[in-house]
C-alpha cells in the first residue's frame, strides 16, 4: 500500500471509531445547558481545563515521549511503556503529597481532589492510548475512544440525571471514563506481560525526557493560549459570560473533531514515511496534503460560520443562546489551531521538540498580551480575537520555519484568499449588517469553488498512485 492511500485508510479507520462517538458528546450540550446553569458549566470547564494544565507537568510529558518513541525500530517498545509508566506514576505520588495543600485554595471551592484524579487518570489513559497507536494498533485505538466516549456518556446520564451531581457529576464521569478504558487496553493489550522493572532504563529516559521537558512548557503556553481567556473572563465580566464562552467553544470542537481525526493518522504517517521516501517525494507528500488539509478546514469552517445561530437554538438552552455571538471568531481560530498542529508535524518529524517551545511561547504571549488589551472594550468577542491573531502569528512562524526543514507547497495565496473570505463572512454576522445572510451563502460557495476542484484533484491523484 502506498504512502497516500495508507494515510488514507488510517484516516477513515480512526473516523469510523472515534467521529462518530466524539459527536455524540456534541450532541450531549442540550443535556449539559439545562441541568447546568451557565455558572456551573463555567466551573465545570475551570476544574476540566486545570487539569489539562497540570496533566503534562505531573507526567512529565511522558505520553508524548512514549508515542514518538515507541515508534522507532531501534527502541524497544517494551522499555519505552515501562519506562514511561513508570515516571508518569512517580509523578502522580510526588501530586498526591502535595494535595492537602492545594485543596486550601478557595479559587477551586472544594473541588481539588477531583483535579487530582482527573489529572492521575488522563495522564495514564493518554500514555496506553498513545503507545497503541505508535505500535500500529489504529482500530484498537479507535476502538478504545469509542469506548472512552460510551463511557463518558452514560456516567453523565448517571450522574447528571440519575443522581443530580452537578459539577460534581460532570467531571467525575471523565475521570470514571478514562480509568476503565485504560484498563480495558492494559488487559487487551497483555501490558502486564510488557510492564517490568528490568525494562525501565535510564538511559532511555533520559532520551525521552530530552523531547518531553520541552514539550512541557510548549502545552502549558498553548494551554495559555486557549484557556488563560477564560480565566481573565471570568474574573473581568464573571462566571455567566464565561459560561457563555466556555458553551460557544463547543461550536469549533465540530472542526477540530474532523481535522483531529485526520491529524492522529497523519502524524504516524509522517513519521514512517521519512525513511521511505527521499526529499523530494517526502516535500511533494506534505504538499499533497497540506493542501487538501487547509481546503476542509476552511470549507467546513465557512459552513459552521454560517449556522452559528442554527447551532445555538437546537444544541442550547435558551439561556445560552447569546453563544452564537462568539463562534465566528472561534471558529476561524480554531482553522489556524489546525494548521498550526500540521505545521508542527514537521517539527515532530525531526524531533525538533524546541521550536514547538519557541513557537508556543510566542503564541502565549501574544494571547495573553490581546486579552488583558480586548477583554474589557470588547467582553467575551475581544479573548476570541485575541485567539485567532495568536494561531494566525504562530501559523505565520512555524509556515516559515517548516518550510526551511522541508520545502513543500503551502498554497500561501489561497490561504490568504480563504482567510479574508471567513473574515468577511465573521464580520457581517457578528455585527448583525444589512445582507448578513446573503453575504454567508456568497462566502460558503466561493470557498467552496476555490477549495472543491483542488481537493477532489488531490484526491483522485492520491487514489491513482502506484508507488510512494
Amino acid at each position: 500500500m502506498n504512502k497516500y492511500k495508507k494515510l488514507i485508510t488510517n484516516t477513515a479507520v480512526l473516523a469510523l471509531g472515534t467521529l462518530g462517538s466524539k459527536i455524540l458528546v456534541f450532541l450531549l450540550m442540550p443535556l449539559y445547558t439545562r441541568l447546568l446553569s451557565s455558572s456551573e458549566y463555567s466551573t465545570a470547564d475551570i476544574i476540566s481545563q486545570t487539569a489539562n494544565l497540570l496533566i503534562p507537568l505531573i507526567s512529565l510529558g511522558m505520553y508524548e515521549a512514549v508515542f514518538r518513541f515507541a515508534m522507532d525500530k531501534n527502541e524497544k517498545s517494551e522499555r519505552v511503556l515501562t519506562t514511561g509508566l513508570y515516571t508518569t506514576l512517580a509523578g502522580g505520588a510526588v501530586f498526591a503529597l502535595f494535595l492537602p495543600l492545594l485543596c486550601k485554595i478557595e479559587y477551586f471551592n472544594g473541588y481539588f481532589p477531583l483535579v487530582f484524579l482527573y489529572v492521575v487518570c488522563a495522564s495514564i489513559h493518554y500514555l496506553v492510548s498513545r503507545y497503541t497507536r505508535a505500535i500500529g494498533q489504529n482500530t484498537l485505538f479507535a476502538v478504545q475512544g469509542m469506548l472512552s466516549t460510551a463511557l463518558n456518556i452514560g456516567f453523565n446520564i448517571i450522574f447528571l440525571v440519575g443522581f443530580d451531581m452537578g459539577v460534581t457529576g460532570y467531571v467525575l464521569s471523565v475521570i470514571v471514563a478514562d480509568m476503565l478504558t485504560s484498563l480495558f487496553l492494559f488487559f487487551k493489550l497483555g501490558l502486564w506481560k510488557r510492564l517490568h522493572p528490568s525494562n525501565f532504563s535510564k538511559a532511555v529516559l533520559g532520551a525521552m525526557l530530552k523531547y518531553s521537558v520541552p514539550l512541557i512548557p510548549t502545552t502549558v503556553f498553548w494551554w495559555v493560549t486557549n484557556v488563560s481567556d477564560r480565566y481573565i473572563i471570568r474574573a473581568v465580566i464573571g462566571d455567566s459570560v464565561n459560561g457563555l464562552y466556555a458553551a460557544a467553544f463547543k461550536i469549533p470542537t465540530i472542526l477540530l473533531l474532523l481535522s483531529s481525526v485526520f491529524t492522529e493518522a497523519w502524524q504516524f504517517s509522517a513519521v514512517v514515511e521519512k525513511d521511505g521516501s527521499n526529499k523530494k517525494e517526502h516535500a511533494e507528500f506534505f504538499g499533497v496534503v497540506f493542501n487538501s488539509f487547509q481546503g476542509m478546514l476552511f470549507m467546513s469552517a465557512a459552513g459552521l460560520i454560517a449556522f452559528s445561530k442554527v447551532f445555538a437554538v437546537v444544541l442550547f438552552a435558551q439561556s445560552y443562546f447569546e453563544a452564537w455571538r462568539y463562534m465566528p471568531l472561534l471558529i476561524m481560530a480554531t482553522v489556524y489551531s489546525s494548521l498550526v498542529t500540521f505545521m508542527g508535524s514537521v517539527y515532530l518529524v525531526d524531533k525538533k521538540s524546541i521550536h514547538s517551545f519557541a513557537t508556543a511561547l510566542i503564541g502565549a504571549v501574544v494571547n495573553v498580551v490581546l486579552n488583558v488589551i480586548l477583554i474589557g472594550p470588547y467582553g467575551a468577542n475581544g479573548a476570541a480575537f485575541a485567539t485567532f491573531i495568536c494561531y494566525l502569528v504562530v501559523y505565520i512562524i512555524r509556515a516559515v520555519t517548516a518550510r526551511k526543514m522541508i520545502p513543500f507547497d503551502q498554497h500561501p495565496l489561497k490561504v490568504c484568499v480563504n482567510t479574508l473570505i471567513l473574515g468577511v463572512q465573521t464580520v457581517f454576522l457578528i455585527l448583525e449588517l444589512p445582507f448578513a445572510y446573503a453575504v454567508q451563502a456568497i462566502s460558503v460557495i466561493l470557498i467552496f469553488v476555490l477549495n472543491a476542484r483542488p481537493i477532489l484533484g488531490g484526491v483522485m491523484k492520491i487514489l491513482k498512485r502506484r508507488k510512494g
